[in-house]
């Protein structure tokens, strides 16, 4: 007998699914969900949506009496990140031409949420306003949003009528992974600021890896050395900074500490 499975992200429109098959009147038997790993007890999520899952997966028992499905990767960031490699000696940080997080570690999760289930009705949280994702529907992969009507607007409504908004949309804290290479400036700055152990880690990190974290050959330490700068107000925290202003930033620190009383 053949199934109907959401699978579900936690973003906005994977979550106004919900709603939208309620709506429609569709069959909904399981909910299933890709989970990454920073280490074997650190998610990849930043703790506010560790929290909302949490949150979430509570709200969907009680309305729809569905246990969300946590599938995970047999391998962590970490264990991927000093497994051997010829090149590096490790693999290290992942780069654009071997962006390996992708296939090592949430594929291999949706594949065990996938490999669950036969001859399934897959439910994917694609908007009524995406058309240039409409070509990835075809049975048995199928989108409630698109079949309801419902926009991106919509599904935020919908979400937050609903106690079910992730807190991506209402703070700075992005989705994705929190030691990911793409997210900018602002976003590692506050996790420096709020995380003080997961930048530590981070930190770790970058001092084993022979490759640098960002493509323009950036470390993370790199970045601390700026943030630290900044606290001290030498160097500008918007669009204006320029990294070689470290290095008059160094000497005017240095300056103020040899003004010092001993």
């Amino acid at each position: 007998m053949a199934i109907h499975v959401l699978s579900l992200s936690y973003g906005k429109d994977s979550l106004a699914c919900l709603g939208a098959i309620e709506k429609l009147g569709w069959p909904l038997d399981r909910i299933v969900h890709a989970e990454v790993w920073a280490t074997d007890t650190i998610s990849a999520d930043l703790p506010p949506m560790v929290e909302f899952k949490v949150h979430a997966d509570k709200i969907i028992k009680e309305r729809w009496g569905i246990e969300v499905e946590h599938y995970r990767a047999d391998m962590t960031f970490q264990d991927i990140f000093y497994r051997p490699s010829k090149k590096y000696g490790i693999c290290a940080f992942p780069t654009r031409k071997c962006n390996w997080c992708n296939g090592e570690l949430k594929m291999p999760a949706i594949k065990k949420a996938i490999n669950s289930f036969k001859n399934a009705t897959l439910y994917v949280g694609i908007a009524a306003d995406e058309p240039k994702r409409f070509h990835t529907l075809s049975d048995p992969k199928r989108s409630p949003l698109v079949e309801a009507g419902w926009t991106e607007a919509m599904c935020r409504e919908w979400c937050e009528e609903n106690d079910l908004l992730s807190p991506i949309y209402t703070t700075v804290t992005r989705g994705g992974c929190w030691f990911c290479y793409n997210q900018g400036v602002d976003q590692l700055r506050l996790l420096r600021k709020t995380y003080p152990d997961l930048w530590a880690l981070l930190l770790k990190w970058d001092k084993d890896s022979p490759v640098s974290f960002k493509p323009d050959g950036h470390t993370v330490h790199d970045y601390d050395r700026r943030f630290f700068y900044e606290d001290l107000g030498l160097v500008p925290c918007d669009r204006k900074f320029r990294w070689k202003m470290l290095d008059g930033a160094q000497s005017s620190w240095l300056d103020a500490l040899l003004t010092l009383d001993p």
